[in-house]
C-alpha cells in the first residue's frame, strides 16, 4: 500500500543509517531529498539507484499537494534530510500534516537525530528536557531567551557555528554566569568534542578560534 516513510540518515558518520532504513529506500518509488546533491553521495554510498526529487523548506509550500497527489495515485514515497530526522528543525512537518488530512498511512522510522547524544553526552540530566531548536535570530530572541532563563528543565538547542559564541554570552547574561551547559560539535564525525562547563567558561572557549561544524547546545535547568 502506498505511504510516506520519513527516513532518518546519518548526521555524520555514514555508518549509523540502519539497516531497515536501507531497505525503505531501496523499495519505494520516489525519495524526496532536502538536498539532492548532499543525498546522491549517500545513495551512491548505498548503491541506491531511484528517482530523487527536490524536497525543501523554501519550496516545500508548493510541492506539498503534488506529493499528496503523488501518493494518493499509487506512488510510495520516502522523504530524507540533509542529516537526522525529518520535520525536526528540518522539512517534514508540512508533508506529515497534510498526508494525515488525506488519510495517507506514514511511516516513521527511528534512527539518527543529533540532540538525542549530545544530551546524554553532556552529563545534564536526561529524563527530563525540552528541544528548542534554533533561536529567533533577530526578532523575539531576548523575549525568547527571558522565558528560558526559568525554564527548569535541561534544554536542547541548535545553533550555528557563526553564532555560537554570541549565543553562550547572551545565555550568560540572562540565566545567570554559573548556568552549566555543554557544546557538542561534528557528532559522529572525526573531529568531535563536547565541552562541558559554565556557559561563560564555554563562550571563553569557543571565542578562541573558528568554529565549524554542526552544533548542539545543553544548558541545565533553572
Amino acid at each position: 500500500m502506498p505511504k510516506l516513510y520519513l527516513v532518518p540518515t546519518p548526521i555524520g558518520n555514514l555508518g549509523d543509517i540502519t539497516l531497515r532504513a536501507i531497505e525503505v529506500l531501496k523499495e519505494v518509488d520516489l525519495i524526496l531529498a532536502e538536498d539532492t546533491r548532499k543525498s546522491g553521495i549517500l545513495l551512491k554510498h548505498l548503491q541506491i539507484s531511484k528517482p530523487v526529487q527536490s524536497h525543501h523548506k523554501f519550496n516545500e509550500h508548493r510541492t506539498v499537494e503534488t506529493v499528496v497527489q503523488r501518493i494518493l495515485g499509487g506512488t510510495s514515497i520516502a522523504m530524507i534530510t540533509d542529516a537526522g530526522t525529518p520535520g525536526i528543525s528540518d522539512p517534514g512537518f508540512l508533508l506529515v500534516r497534510a498526508c494525515i488530512e488525506q488519510g495517507i498511512d506514514i511511516e516513521s522510522l527511528p534512527g539518527p537525530t543529533a540532540f538525542v547524544p549530545a544530551l546524554v553526552n553532556s552529563g545534564l540530566p536526561g529524563e527530563r528536557f525540552v528541544f528548542e531548536g534554533f533561536l529567533p535570530q533577530k526578532k523575539g530572541r531576548q523575549k525568547r531567551l527571558k522565558e528560558l532563563s526559568s525554564e527548569t528543565r535541561t534544554m536542547v538547542l541548535y545553533e550555528s557555528p557563526y553564532r555560537l559564541v554570541k549565543t553562550l554570552t547572551q545565555m550568560a547574561e540572562y540565566f545567570g554566569q554559573e548556568r552549566k551547559g555543554s557544546v557538542s560539535r561534528e557528532l559522529t564525525k572525526v573531529h568531535e568534542e563536547t565541552i562541558r562547563g559554565t556557559l561563560p567558561e564555554l563562550a571563553q572557549y569557543f571565542s578562541k578560534g573558528t568554529v565549524k561544524g554542526e552544533i548542539v547546545i545543553v544548558i541545565e535547568g533553572a
